[in-house]
């Protein structure tokens, strides 16, 4: 039998609301996607030329491709990523935040213990900032945000968070 007049243990859970309905915008800045996409087309280039000069085993047939494996398998990985970050998207909604990426990722804000925006200014449209969050029982998540309106609500949220945790 649930006694709903008892409190509850531990902190209050944090609201957030965000300024619109959904904030969202891409995690990775488009000169970081365009290095990212020149990586792997140049390792896709390069290592089809090593294959066409037979530096696999000495030949361009079958026998080179499967000389090649470790190789192919290793440009798969990087090509899966890059995919990823072409299409990653981070959100902010009532519900939390959200990260679509090789593994989604979210995280709700009634569990939010600490959040803090990690950037080096003037690099943004380098390296995507980081928005690093961990939950009152320890567990951490770091959401990649690149989008102005995105920046501004996770700056807001780590502003609110802490004067809500300090009270």
């Amino acid at each position: 039998m649930n006694d709903t007049s008892t409190p509850s243990l531990g902190p209050a859970p944090f609201r957030f609301q965000p300024t619109t309905e959904v904030v969202e915008g891409p995690a990775f800045s488009r000169a970081f996607q365009a290095i990212t996409l020149l990586t792997v087309v140049g390792s896709g280039y390069w290592l089809l030329t090593f294959w066409q000069q037979g530096k696999f085993g000495g030949s361009t047939g079958m026998d080179g491709l499967r000389a090649a494996g470790w190789f192919i398998l290793g440009w798969c990985l990087l090509a899966w990523t890059a995919w990823h970050v072409m299409h990653s998207r981070a959100r902010i909604d009532a519900q939390g935040l959200h990260q679509t990426w090789i593994w989604d990722k979210h995280m709700a804000f009634d569990e939010l213990a600490y959040a803090k925006l990690i950037r080096v200014r003037g690099l943004e449209w380098f390296m995507a900032p980081r928005f690093y969050v961990r939950t009152l029982m320890g567990k951490f998540a770091v959401f990649y945000v690149t989008d102005k309106v995105v920046m501004a609500e996770c700056e807001r949220l780590s502003k609110e968070l802490q004067a809500f945790r300090q009270m």
